[in-house]
């Protein structure tokens, strides 16, 4: 991808997008948007790092982006680039590709960084992944969203969400017919929070453990700012996903106080 001009604006095409995401998330859900970010932190250069628990959860974080006048670029798995005409879209929209389980990590990393410091604001999820912990709370968490804030000084908003994977299921698009239609008939609460800016700057890049460190801080903050959006399930999800794997190897210390 072009590394982006200082100044970079996003399109107009990714603002009517996100308008379009409000819509379809109110079609099947209620969404509900608390928490704020700082005025002067909204055009970047700012990274959001999100939990990850559903195939929704992109369209959910445009929209609640959008509530809050921001247009962040996506790191995307390269798949979806891949995709004919959506690949496209995705580009032309400033999203960034990572390449997951190739060399092609590193040069997501560098992209990233570079919006960043052309003044983007840049959504990481830092688990690396939809989440597979028992409970659906974050999993531990992949260095890279630490080691960009560290290469570019820029603050760490955590954005926690919750209920979205009750609209579509982990193997979407298998099944994704008949959860959205449960969910055009239940209409589930989709809440999002943004939690207080983080700041990585007291740790050195150069430091041993340092990314470790500062993704342990990330986690901790996501989780913290999730806590709030499922207090009558704080141990399991009132709603299961059967096609949901579960994978216990990367359980993430949890707090459970607000």
């Amino acid at each position: 991808m072009d590394t982006p001009r200082p100044g970079w604006q996003p399109p107009r095409f990714w603002r009517a997008a996100q308008l379009l995401a409000r819509l379809v998330v109110a079609l099947v859900a209620r969404l509900e948007v608390s928490g704020d970010v700082p005025a002067h932190l909204r055009r970047g250069p700012l990274i959001l790092a999100a939990n990850h628990i559903s195939p929704f959860d992109p369209i959910v974080l445009g929209a609640a982006c959008r509530a809050r006048g921001m247009a962040p670029r996506f790191m995307a798995t390269g798949g979806l680039f891949r995709t004919p005409g959506l690949g496209a879209l995705m580009r032309y929209a400033g999203h960034l590709r990572v390449d997951r389980g190739t060399s092609g990590v590193r040069r997501a990393l560098d992209d990233a960084a570079a919006a960043v410091t052309a003044g983007s604001v840049v959504l990481v999820y830092p688990e690396g992944r939809i989440g597979l912990d028992p409970g659906m709370w974050p999993e531990r968490g992949k260095t890279g969203t630490a080691r960009l804030a560290m290469a570019c000084g820029a603050p760490v908003v955590p954005v926690a969400q919750w209920g979205s994977h009750e609209v579509l299921p982990y193997r979407a698009p298998r099944g994704m017919l008949r959860w959205l239609g449960r969910a055009l008939l239940r209409r589930p609460v989709i809440r999002v929070r943004f939690g207080a800016p983080l700041d990585l700057g007291d740790l050195s890049p150069a430091a041993p453990g340092a990314a470790r460190r500062g993704t342990d801080r990330i986690v901790d903050a996501i989780t913290d700012t999730l806590v709030p959006l499922r207090p009558d399930e704080p141990d399991r999800p009132r709603r299961l996903d059967p096609g949901r794997p579960v994978d216990t190897s990367r359980v993430h210390r949890r707090h459970f106080s607000a």
